[in-house]
């Protein structure tokens, strides 16, 4: 064996590679793992170039994934002032009065839409503290936002408009906007026109966040967005980026055979550290803003519609890239576009098997679980989100979807135990970027999802390690720590396995390493 250039010694280490689950010792060469033994070993490794890191009983793991993130497109999302700890509206509003202005704007992002307690949105509700300045708030759930009078003015928006795909500026009787932007054609208008970061702030962020992200251990992430290519290749020829990134651009309705042709183009583009693979789509939005695609309308008479204005568009879309060899992933919350996705898979044919994946699906009817492993289609699931959600139903959320569907909330296990792929994330800015919250809240569920049974402690770490890779196609390369695979690993204090969920998200981070590359250490 070539000498390696890093040894990591003393561990307990969990490969999740069933002809060796276990090992004290691995040895890393050229970004890749060259050896995996015990203490017994490393002397017959070491050369004198070998950086040896002594891990002193920590429990190594396979590199963990954030299955579903937004570190880029999310920088911009989360610009201004943090609204996520608002629970009501006198809090909203003692937050707007104490916001610094961004270039004479009130931006703020993360509102949780409870924090209106069950009033509609809207710009009255919040104009009267900002003095005139325009404001525009980003719900939590990124696909709504409330912009007040003057921002909608600064946007020229003065009434209901029509888009090419599901989104709505909701109006009042008279037809004035009440300020509620409902799916990304409608906050585009306003975000046209909000004061954005600059490249220079935008980079010195995306820097820093990775890095955050990567004390946490996190090793890589599913970008579901197209990110900013000429950012992240610029980062990434001057520094190594501490999260691998692989990123899925959209595909909206009305994309035409060019803008296809465009997508399939560029797969593959990349540099160190990131990658374009896969296209993703939406087949609908969010329950809580009511443009979720449902089976049966919620308490408010919506969700009756999908966000393709024509369904059967978004399969020729579908089937188009899938014959270019195209990887696809499509957000479906709802059960009526959960069941569209796997229809379409299944007219795709045998070789449809395991190229394809849906995120979020938030509630899941019995009848359809069996079918994500007959199909091949993984499930990207995000439990953090339970804790948007109340055990007593009285959340938006729950609310929306009545007692019957609300009981369906995210079903991990049930979609494990039907043999599923079932992989994890956050959809960081919509959650919190900790992996470690993730691994937790997949085994202890939160709000309306608390009394279903979560994940065991290994299902959850196969969630962000084999499971991730599996629903990336990356098995050959990824997702266990053996011989050839790529040196991604994670080294936490405590055994993530059998830590109880709060201890697992307390607990150190003594070692991130991504690519062969230490890219975090807990001295």
């Amino acid at each position: 064996m070539p000498t390696p250039d890093l040894i990591l010694t003393g561990a307990k280490v969990r490969t999740l590679d069933p002809a060796r689950p276990h090992a004290t010792a691995v040895a890393v060469r050229d970004g890749t793992i060259a050896a995996v033994g015990d203490e017994s070993d490393v002397r017959d490794w070491r050369g004198p170039g070998t950086e040896v890191v002594a891990l002193d009983g920590a429990h190594l793991v396979p590199g963990l994934v954030d299955a579903h993130s937004h570190p880029v497109w999310g920088l911009e999302m989360a610009t201004g002032v943090d609204l996520s700890g608002v629970a009501d509206l006198d809090g909203l509003k003692a937050a707007l009065r104490g916001a610094e202005p961004v270039d004479g704007w009130v931006l703020g992002f993360g509102l949780d839409h409870n924090a209106f307690e069950g009033r509609p949105v809207h710009r009255t509700l919040v104009e009267d503290v900002l003095g005139g300045v325009p404001a525009f708030l980003r719900l939590y759930d990124g696909h709504s936002a409330l912009a007040t009078g003057p921002a909608l003015a600064a946007a020229g928006v003065t009434g209901p408009r029509v888009f090419g795909q599901r989104s709505e500026v909701v109006c009042d009787a008279e037809g004035r906007p009440t300020g509620h932007l409902v799916e990304h054609a409608a906050m585009d208008l306003v975000v046209g026109v909000a004061p954005r970061p600059s490249y220079a702030a935008r980079r010195a962020r995306l820097v820093e966040l990775l890095s955050a992200m990567a004390a946490t251990g996190l090793t890589g992430a599913h970008v579901m967005d197209g990110g900013d290519p000429e950012l992240i290749d610029s980062v990434a020829r001057e520094t190594v980026l501490p999260v691998r990134l692989r990123f899925a651009p959209w595909c909206m309705p009305g994309a035409d055979p060019g803008e296809l042709d465009a997508l399939v183009a560029a797969q593959g583009r990349g540099g160190r550290h990131w990658r374009i693979d896969g296209v993703k789509f939406f087949m609908d939005g969010t329950v809580e803003g009511g443009t979720a695609w449902l089976e049966h309308a919620d308490c408010h008479g919506q969700g009756t519609q999908a966000f393709w204005p024509d369904p059967e568009a978004y399969a020729l879309a579908v089937r188009r890239l899938h014959a270019a060899g195209v990887r696809t992933a499509t957000h479906a919350i709802g059960d009526a576009a959960v069941r569209h996705v796997l229809d379409v898979v299944a007219g795709l044919g045998p070789d449809g098997h395991g190229r394809h994946r849906v995120e979020h699906l938030e509630t899941v009817p019995d009848a359809l679980l069996p079918r994500f492993a007959e199909l091949g289609v993984a499930a990207s699931m995000q439990p953090p989100h339970t804790a948007y959600t109340r055990a007593d139903g009285t959340d938006e959320w729950s609310r929306r979807l009545g007692a019957d569907r609300a009981g369906r909330a995210w079903r991990v296990r049930d979609l494990r135990d039907a043999g599923a792929t079932v992989a994890l994330g956050s959809d960081w800015p919509i959650a919190s970027y900790d992996v470690r919250a993730v691994l937790a809240t997949a085994r202890a569920p939160r709000g309306a999802a608390s009394g279903r049974p979560g994940l065991t402690g290994l299902e959850a770490l196969e969630g962000c390690t084999t499971h991730a890779a599996r629903a990336a196609g990356e098995t050959a390369t990824a997702g266990r720590i053996t011989p050839g695979h790529r040196a991604d690993l994670t080294a936490l204090a405590l055994d993530p396995v059998h830590a109880s969920p709060d201890e697992l998200t307390r607990s150190p981070v003594r070692l991130t390493v991504t690519g062969g590359h230490v890219v975090h250490r807990d001295d």
